[in-house]
C-alpha cells in the first residue's frame, strides 16, 4: 500500500515537472497534480487497454506510432476532466504525454532502485 501511495505522489511530481518544462501543459497546484495523476493512472489502467485492443489494426499499420495518439488523447481527456490541469491542444497533449512518460520513467528509475 505504501509503495502505491509513493508511486502516486511521484507521478504527481512528474506531472508538475512536465508543467514546468513545457508551457503547453499547466497545473495550478500540487493538489490538482495529485488528482490528475490519480485520474491519469486510472484511465491508463482501465481505458487504455481497451483502446489499444480496439485500434490494434491501425497500430500495426503505423508500426506502433498510433500508441502516441492514444496516449495523447487520454492525456488530453484527463486535462478536460480534472479542474486545475489543462493542456493547450492536441499537439501540447502529445508533447506533454511523451514528457510525462519520460519523466515518470526517470523518476521510477531513480527512486525505484534495485529490488532486493
Amino acid at each position: 500500500m505504501g509503495s502505491l501511495l509513493l508511486r502516486w505522489l511521484l507521478s504527481a511530481l512528474a506531472l508538475l515537472a512536465v508543467a514546468y518544462l513545457y508551457p503547453g501543459v499547466r497545473v495550478e497546484s500540487f493538489f490538482a497534480a495529485v488528482i490528475a495523476a490519480l485520474v491519469l493512472g486510472l484511465v491508463n489502467a482501465l481505458i487504455r487497454p481497451v483502446l489499444v485492443l480496439l485500434t490494434l489494426p491501425v497500430t500495426i499499420i503505423t508500426l506502433g506510432l498510433f500508441l502516441f495518439v492514444i496516449n495523447a488523447g487520454l492525456f488530453w481527456f484527463v486535462a478536460q476532466v480534472v479542474k486545475g490541469f489543462s493542456v493547450d491542444g492536441f499537439l501540447s497533449a502529445l508533447v506533454g504525454s511523451i514528457l510525462y512518460s519520460l519523466v515518470t520513467l526517470l523518476v521510477s528509475w531513480v527512486f525505484g532502485g534495485k529490488k532486493r
